[in-house]
């Protein structure tokens, strides 16, 4: 069952409009400034099977946090609203991703409850021009807002580049197989999430 959701976000920093299909056939536009951010957006929406369309602008010229914190905020609230919309979803999701000589896992669950944990031991300040610490923080972000738990772990890596995008992509695949759906009834034994 294909949905689309369009979300906007306007502040005096940053203005976000995006348009998400988790069902679509991975036709993907992003702009954002920030050219490697727009490339592991295209990363998490290709390997996830995505259509997105995501149109930003604001105030790069200042830092790179106002630009990663809005889209993950307007991101993470398409994914809640299709979380809560949909029956019968997969629930949980993971994947163990390998990029060259990089390892990273990726596990989620859309329990409704947002949460975050990443080890990205980042061992430089800054690749493709944006703060390593936007990446946690834009994982916490994105789990939050779309609420459901979020957990990557970085097994072993030797290249920062490799490990951001691995940590893209294997979000993407995790999501993927959790976002599935699998009949009608809520996967837990309570009954509800």
């Amino acid at each position: 069952m294909s949905t689309i959701i369009s979300k906007t976000r306007e502040t005096k920093e940053t203005s976000v409009a995006l348009q998400l299909n988790v069902d679509g056939e991975k036709n993907v536009s992003v702009t954002t400034g920030l050219k490697f951010f727009d490339h592991l957006l295209e990363q998490l929406a290709f390997h996830g099977g995505w259509d997105l369309l995501l149109q930003a602008n604001g105030d790069i010229d200042v830092d790179d946090h106002h630009m990663i914190e809005d889209v993950a905020i307007v991101l993470g609230d398409a994914l809640n609203d299709i979380r809560q919309s949909r029956s019968g979803l997969t629930r949980y999701g993971q994947r163990l991703l390998p990029m060259d000589s990089t390892l990273v896992l990726c596990a989620v669950d859309l329990d409704g409850r947002g949460h975050c944990v990443t080890d990205l031991p980042f061992t430089r300040e800054a690749v493709g021009g944006i703060a390593t610490e936007m990446w946690p923080h834009f994982f916490k972000t994105l789990a939050s807002r779309g609420q459901f738990s979020l957990h990557l772990k970085t097994m072993y890596f030797d290249n920062h580049h490799h490990l951001i995008e691995a940590s893209f992509k294997a979000l993407a695949r995790a999501l993927r197989e959790a976002l599935n759906q699998n009949g009608n009834s809520i996967n837990s034994t309570k009954g509800t999430l």
